[in-house]
């Protein structure tokens, strides 16, 4: 009777093993955009019923994540800044388009703060009166360098965002609004605590950084990517320049510098009207594959995917 019993068990074992053998691993794909300025000429098209996102959601609609860097403060009160020579404000309808296209949005850039604090906090709220969610900025130092975890497929995701363009007044603090900013040491701690305290299977971050119009990354950009990848992130994504800059590997992780504007008007050049959508697939083991589809910025700021480029996505 024994035997039968450990037979039987050793059959359940197998036929167990055999199950989770051959159950694949889950894949989880995200799509990333740069800089989105929903603002200046931008805003009163959307105020007419246009949407620039259009030409692309069809490729953002399929990805599991979809996150892009909020270019701007959406708020009706605040005062510009004084002395800064751009400041962006859009207004809250465009939360709709926002929540349509997106999972996810950064607030760490050097414009979250262009209407003070009342602007900013007014947007906090309205980011989660609309169910949006938001990293990289917070209602303190603490809430804005936590990691924003969303789950999918059973995938843990840890999103970090930080800003390294000046000006840096407005970052957050103990009982200060703000944005993250990116100290070493503390973007060292903040992947480190993805992991070990929110339990993230997968960690990025999503960054603010580097010389505008600079097709190639800075010193400073490549030895904070590295960083990153050293305290365990498992890839890297940048913005801010205005212009899609170069990728590489590090450590068998890729990190993208900048994927250029997005939703943005008011430039003349190709490399300021040129952007990518990135998209990655992730499992538990980090990123297996990822490529690039080419965002074209007509006049009115709507990116339209390149014609020329053949295929949807190119693929590195």
């Amino acid at each position: 009777m024994r035997l039968a019993h450990l037979l039987a068990a050793m059959a359940l074992g197998a036929a167990t093993w055999l199950a989770q053998a051959e159950t694949p691993e889950p894949v989880v794909s995200i799509a990333f955009v740069g800089d989105i300025m929903l603002a200046e000429s931008v805003g009163p098209r959307i105020k007419r019923g246009h949407d620039p996102f259009a030409p692309f959601a069809h490729l953002l609609d399929a990805a599991d994540l979809r996150v892009g860097n909020l270019e701007c403060v959406v708020a009706t009160r605040g005062e510009a800044v004084p002395d800064k020579p751009y400041t962006f404000r859009a207004h809250p309808r465009v939360l709709t388009l926002l929540k349509r296209h997106f999972d996810a949005l950064s607030l760490a850039n050097n414009h979250s703060g262009d209407y003070g604090p009342v602007a900013f906090g007014e947007m906090l709220d309205r980011l989660e009166r609309a169910g949006m969610a938001y990293f990289g900025g917070g209602r303190d130092l603490a809430q804005a360098h936590a990691p924003l975890i969303v789950e999918r497929k059973g995938l843990r995701i840890a999103l970090l965002g930080y800003n390294e363009f000046f000006p840096r007044s407005f970052e957050a603090d103990v009982g200060k609004p703000g944005i993250a900013w990116s100290e070493d040491e503390q973007v060292r701690l903040d992947v480190a605590n993805a992991r070990s305290r929110y339990h993230a299977d997968l960690v990025i971050p999503f960054m603010h950084w580097g010389w505008e119009h600079e097709p190639r990354a800075s010193a400073r950009q490549r030895q904070l990517a590295r960083l990153m990848i050293d305290a365990g992130a498992d890839a890297v994504v940048g913005g801010h320049p205005h212009v899609v800059q170069d990728y590489e590997e590090y450590r068998g992780k890729p990190i993208i510098y900048s994927l250029g504007n997005f939703v943005f008007d008011g430039f003349n050049n190709r490399d300021n009207n040129t952007g990518w959508l990135l998209r990655m697939e992730l499992d538990r083991q980090g990123v297996r594959r990822w490529r690039t589809a080419v965002a074209r910025i007509d006049s009115h700021g709507t990116p339209h995917p390149a014609t020329e480029s053949g295929p949807a996505y190119l693929r590195r």
